[in-house]
């Protein structure tokens, strides 16, 4: 199960670590510490700060990853609603007082 906290995840930096999942975030920092050069390697995930890949494999792993489809549902839902509020919003504008007389 991907969610759950007691599964064990290689690190990226040293494949001879296994990690808790519930705990790889900091482990993830920690390790970036240790293993300068290799974190030089490696570049982020936009989408989540726990997919570690080479540089020259985050534009195949971007198009791939999961998380993607996740954010973009999240954005969908975001804007649907927002529209949703335009429409319903009533306006309380109000045109201010006019001093002139066309009819003088």
């Amino acid at each position: 199960d991907a969610l759950d906290p007691e599964r064990l995840i290689q690190c990226p930096y040293n494949k001879h670590h296994r990690i808790r999942a519930g705990r790889f975030p900091y482990h993830l920092v920690k390790c970036r510490k240790s293993y300068p050069e290799v974190a030089k390697e490696l570049a982020t995930c936009p989408f989540n700060a726990r997919h570690l890949v080479p540089r020259a494999d985050l534009s195949d792993h971007i198009m791939k990853c999961n998380d993607k489809g996740i954010l973009e549902q999240d954005i969908v839902n975001q804007s649907s609603g927002f529209q949703r509020e335009q429409m319903n919003a009533v306006s309380t504008w109000q045109a201010p007082p006019c001093e002139e007389d066309w009819e003088t």
